[in-house]
């Protein structure tokens, strides 16, 4: 991964290319990389870009597998090669991989862009790598039948090899590689079965374990350019605000300190190293214009949504008559809901390395969005498009903080770059993100519910009052339909239980904050509304909230499997020591269903104590158990983080949270022990970075509400709420 520092894309090479010296077997298949509105022309790709190869297979028997989704702790570089392996029939002990240039054909294979999020690095490259593997697997076969003058079915590949079974003859796929260089990739390709998967399905370590333990890996933070500075940037304390004016002399006068440049979004200070670029920006005199937002007050805030939750929203969903089934109801069930701003808070902070020239300009991060920062880099350096190179580095986290879709880190590092004429690294410090990034939108939620005789609900109503991170990017016509952003109402507007009058309308809430997908997206506050509020209504019917939920799920059977085991696998209704309760919460998001029995207690603090968690998913085919079970484990390390601690507020304009003292993280100490199962399933693949999150926070105040009879209407849980 060192190599990346010199990657160019010219690197990934065309069948029968020669490298280093090796012989190369390169195989892509541009048919299955679907162009959208987004994406840049095949044609005119061709001309700007090298052909680009998913599978590479040298002399020496390596086989690489060129790997198009960010790794940012999720796994990717591990199951998107297991997916090229299977059907390549290759010896897994030889497979490496690398990450891809940007090119179109490497965008994905549903949005049509080169992206890694919405948990779909594995599922939108099932057909697609597979075939890249089986293709590349007929060609060596055929390469061997010619040498052997067989014919090809009488071969067959295997662990590295083409055998001849007849004569018991043997070629490794590095001998073959001359050969099956010079043949043209077949169009049609079969599959292997998946009662035959050696791979697939397996629980098998991760391929950058190594480098990521020995300190090789290389992360944006790590990246080091012969010549390269370093910039911190001064951006307005508040959200809108732009620079008056600028005194730079106390700056410059720091030891160190080279540069002080006015960019778009505030005052760079670039320095010889981070110490002196802080140091140097610490110093920096700075008289700002605070813009619209210089008052706002979360308080006020929260004063303004629910005036809007009053009136009636944009409708999402209208099924039967709610209003009419409520009017008439005997007895209603109401609940408000206000879950707070939330910070991604990647264990590494934002960074961007960019070496603008004249002929040229290379951009290194950790981004999820390459063909959006590919754009920008060209945008901002003013260059051509094929003299701009975005190389994708390793990523301490992303939880869609590094998919923006104005790239501002990156037009940043560019603006500073082509300014001072050197390559730059812009780091962004925890403050910086924390204060000044971007966030989960603050939503509030007014529900009213009626249950019937039997105690089933009768009518739900659910009203959403959020900001939209998709109004105004390139992506608000896929995403908002007749007044509706499906990314607020994700969750709620698809309601899994059988309710006869459904209701769910949104509110566009006034903009302002920088809002972004943060992991789970709207599922992550609507679940919470939603499973909390369905515990309310089994308590209201006088009713076991498993038992409820599986009532209500007779037509949703993955989901009620899920239900099923995680009830099974915790063993919901046993006892407990005296003083904990289980609670129990299940939802689908991105095409997977997952469920969570948490069981917690209450210390002397009045802090919640979670002792043991128990997760269930159906995700469809398992491609990497190993790597779900540890998605499932973080994921809940990272929801109850968020439920536990978490919030953004503001005060005078100004973010108040700083860093991990008043933002926290959960401790390695108050880490639950946590229990995954997975449901064998042959049904439609989902993803599984992002389906863990939901339903972990509803699960832990539905066990406090058995605790303490509080329910639970905001987060993050605070002693207080439990008295």
């Amino acid at each position: 991964m060192n190599q990346i520092l010199n990657v160019s894309r010219r690197r990934f090479l065309q069948a029968g290319a020669v490298a280093g010296g090796t012989l190369m077997l390169g195989v892509y298949i541009p048919a299955l990389a679907r162009s959208s509105r987004f994406a840049v022309d095949e044609a005119e790709a061709a001309k700007d870009f090298s052909p680009n190869a998913f599978v590479r297979i040298g002399e020496d028997e390596r086989v690489t597998v060129i790997v198009n989704h960010t790794e940012m702790g999720q796994g990717a570089y591990t199951t998107v090669p297991m997916l090229v392996a299977e059907d390549l029939e290759a010896d897994w002990s030889k497979v490496g991989f690398e990450g891809a240039p940007v090119a179109p054909v490497y965008n994905h294979t549903v949005y049509g862009v080169q992206m890694t999020g919405g948990s779909s690095s594995t599922w939108s490259e099932w057909e697609r790598l597979r075939k890249a593997g089986a293709a590349a697997r007929m060609m060596l076969i055929s390469a061997a039948a010619t040498t052997w003058s067989v014919k090809p079915e009488s071969c067959k590949a295997e662990k590295g090899f083409v055998v001849h079974a007849e004569s018991g003859r043997r070629l490794s796929f590095g001998k073959l590689v001359d050969a099956a260089s010079k043949l043209a990739p077949p169009q049609d390709v079969t599959l292997k079965d998946p009662k035959d998967f050696t791979i697939i399905g397996k629980p098998t370590k991760r391929l950058d374990a190594k480098e990521k333990t020995d300190g090789s890996a290389v992360f944006g933070i790590d990246v080091k350019l012969p010549g390269m500075l370093v910039a911190t940037v001064a951006r307005s304390p508040v959200f809108g605000g732009k620079v008056k004016s600028f005194n730079a002399e106390k700056a410059k006068a720091i030891p160190g300190v080279r540069h002080v440049v006015q960019i778009a979004r505030g005052v760079a200070v670039v320095a010889d190293g981070f110490w002196p670029a802080k140091l140097g920006r610490e110093a920096l005199e700075i008289v700002w214009d605070e813009g619209d937002l210089a008052n706002l007050d979360s308080a006020e805030q929260g004063r303004a949504y629910a005036e809007l939750a009053k009136g009636p929203g944009a409708v999402a969903t209208n099924n039967g008559d709610a209003s009419a089934a409520l009017a008439g109801a005997f007895k209603i069930i109401e609940a408000v809901y206000d879950l707070p701003y939330l910070a991604h808070a990647a264990m590494e902070p934002i960074n961007c390395v960019a070496d603008v020239r004249a002929d040229g300009c290379d951009v290194y991060t950790g981004t999820q969005f390459q063909t959006i920062d590919f754009g920008a880099a060209v945008e901002e350096s003013g260059l051509k498009p094929e003299q701009v190179k975005v190389h994708t580095t390793l990523a301490g986290g992303g939880f869609g903080r590094r998919a923006v879709p104005d790239a501002h880190f990156v037009r940043e590092a560019v603006q500073v770059s082509k300014a001072i004429k050197a390559p730059v690294k812009i780091i962004w410090t925890r403050e910086d993100d924390t204060r000044g990034g971007y966030y989960r939108p603050r939503s509030y939620h007014s529900l009213r519910a009626t249950i019937d005789t039997n105690g089933m609900p009768a009518a739900w109503h659910h009203r959403v009052v959020c900001q939209s991170f998709m109004a105004g990017t390139p992506f608000e016509g896929a995403a908002i339909k007749n007044g509706v952003d499906d990314t607020a109402v994700e969750g709620a507007r698809d309601l899994a239980y059988a309710v006869p009058n459904l209701h769910v309308d949104w509110h566009m809430a006034p903009g302002g904050v920088p809002t972004l997908w943060w992991r789970s997206v709207g599922h992550s506050h609507n679940a919470f509304v939603v499973e909390t509020f369905i515990d309310e209504l089994a308590h209201a019917a006088g009713k076991d909230p498993f038992e409820y939920r599986r009532g209500l799920l007779a037509k949703h059977a993955r989901l009620k499997g899920v239900l099923e085991l995680v009830a099974e696998k915790s063993g919901w209704g046993s006892p407990l020591p005296a003083g904990q309760a289980r609670g129990i919460a299940v939802h689908e998001s991105f095409g997977s269903f997952v469920g969570h029995v948490v069981e917690v207690s209450i210390q002397k603090n009045g802090r919640p104590r979670v002792h043991r968690v128990v997760a269930a998913i159906d995700c469809g085919p398992a491609v990497n158990p190993a790597n779900i079970h540890a998605q499932l484990e973080g994921g809940v390390a990272f929801a109850l983080t968020s439920a536990l601690f978490s919030e953004i507020t503001f005060d005078k304009g100004r973010v108040k949270q700083r860093n991990f003292h008043d933002y926290p993280m959960l401790r390695m100490n108050e880490m639950p022990h946590v229990e995954s199962h997975i449901v064998p399933s042959t049904d439609k693949m989902g993803g599984v970075g992002e389906p863990g999150i939901p339903t972990v926070a509803p699960a832990l105040a539905n066990a406090l509400f058995k605790l303490t009879g509080k329910r639970l209407r905001s987060l993050p849980i605070r002693p207080g709420d439990l008295t």
